[in-house]
C-alpha cells in the first residue's frame, strides 16, 4: 500500500485530481480540520476543486515517511501555496492516516494544526480566532459551500 500512498501524493504534486480520486474506494470517508467529514464522491471532488484552484499558482507538495500494510497506513506531507482569499503564503504540515479496502483508500484522515494554518492564511484574525471551535465550524461551513458550488459546475 506504500505505492498507493506514493501514487496519491505524486498525483497531488502534479495537480492530477483524477488519479488522486482513483486511489479512493467508492465509500471513502475523508476528514480534515478545514473541510470536516466528506464521504464518497464529495472527497474526490474536494481534490478536483483544490487542484483546479491551484493550477499555475505554484503549489508545492512533498510527502515522506510513508508506512503502510494491507490494512492501514500513514504518511507525512507538506504543502506550500498562496491562500487565494488573502494572497498570504501558507506552509501546511500534515500527518495523514489511511485505512484500505479492496486495494484502495477507504478512510483518509489529515491532521494539522488549524491555528498555525489560520495564522498563516488569514493573518491577525486567524491568529486570534483560529484555535476556537467557532472558527473551525465557520471554516468548514465556508469550505462546504465552496465545494457545493464547485460540484454544481461538474
Amino acid at each position: 500500500m506504500n505505492q498507493l500512498i506514493d501514487k496519491f501524493y505524486t498525483a497531488f504534486a502534479n495537480l492530477d485530481a483524477e488519479t488522486m480520486a482513483a486511489c479512493y474506494h467508492k465509500d471513502i470517508m475523508f476528514y480534515d480540520p478545514g473541510f470536516g467529514e466528506l464521504k464518497g464522491e464529495k472527497a474526490g471532488n474536494m481534490w478536483r476543486m483544490l487542484c483546479s484552484n491551484q493550477k499555475g499558482k505554484g503549489l508545492k507538495v512533498v510527502h515522506a515517511n510513508v508506512n503502510a500494510n494491507e490494512n492501514t497506513g500513514q504518511a507525512d506531507w507538506e504543502a506550500w501555496y498562496t491562500f487565494s482569499k488573502t494572497g498570504r503564503k501558507v506552509h501546511n504540515i500534515i500527518h495523514a492516516e489511511f485505512e484500505f479496502k479492496d486495494g484502495l483508500i477507504i478512510k483518509h484522515t489529515d491532521h494539522f494544526n488549524l491555528h498555525r494554518w489560520s495564522s498563516q492564511a488569514l493573518g491577525t484574525s486567524g491568529k486570534l480566532l483560529g484555535w476556537t471551535g467557532f472558527f473551525r465550524k465557520k471554516l468548514q461551513n465556508q469550505t462546504g459551500r465552496m465545494l457545493d458550488k464547485f460540484e454544481s459546475t461538474l
